[in-house]
């Protein structure tokens, strides 16, 4: 693989590698990398050791398939939020961005993507049984779907509603404060957080 050579091949790997996270060209991977060589070492090692940590040992949920510490996330864990209501997100981004509002005390179900037959992504790759299931034990009472508002997440929450509308259960999605073709990851706190206060019945 052809990549620009520095006077270190050890400075050439770590440009490299850098560069291959999202949104981070060579140019500022070699900034990042020359910023980390003016620190002492103790402070890169710590970097460094925060990283493989956090790969190696971090967790996903048993239950809503969050990231977390222990095989129980904080929030599946917290007795004084409403277990009864649930908002399906497609990834850990979707629940950060909601927490960040302030305004939802329910629990989560992370699907891990959304349909997308173009991408190869099918019902049985995303984490759909385990929200059923969950669904079907009769302690919820509400799912609210949250997913972003394109043709691909539109296709995701016509599939669960179709798979579990026969439950006893209140259907909501988000009010359309969220413009059709948004990814939620990058709509505003206030908007987001109106989106969920007046979230609306889904109906098919």
């Amino acid at each position: 693989m052809n990549i620009k050579q520095y006077p270190s091949k050890l400075l050439d790997t770590a440009v490299f590698e850098f560069a291959k996270l999202p949104g981070i060209g060579q140019k500022t991977a070699l900034r990042l990398v020359l910023h980390l060589l003016k620190k002492d070492k103790e402070e890169v090692e710590k970097f460094g050791n925060a990283l493989i940590d956090m790969r190696n040992n971090i967790q996903f949920c048993n239950i809503c398939h969050n990231i977390a510490d222990a095989p129980i996330c904080e929030i599946c864990g917290d007795n004084t939020r409403d277990h009864t209501t649930i908002c399906v997100v497609e990834s850990v981004k979707e629940v950060l961005a909601i927490e960040n509002t302030h305004l939802y005390r329910g629990v989560y179900h992370v699907l891990g993507g959304i349909i997308s037959p173009m991408q190869g992504i099918g019902p049985a790759d995303l984490n759909i049984d385990s929200l059923e299931k969950k669904a079907s034990e009769g302690n919820v009472k509400e799912i609210i779907f949250a997913l972003s508002a394109t043709m691909e997440g539109d296709t995701t929450n016509f599939y669960i509603f179709r798979k579990i509308n026969k439950l006893n259960l209140v259907f909501s999605t988000l009010a359309r404060g969220v413009s059709v073709g948004d990814e939620l990851e990058y709509i505003d706190e206030v908007t987001l957080g109106r989106s969920l206060v007046n979230r609306m019945e889904f109906k098919m």
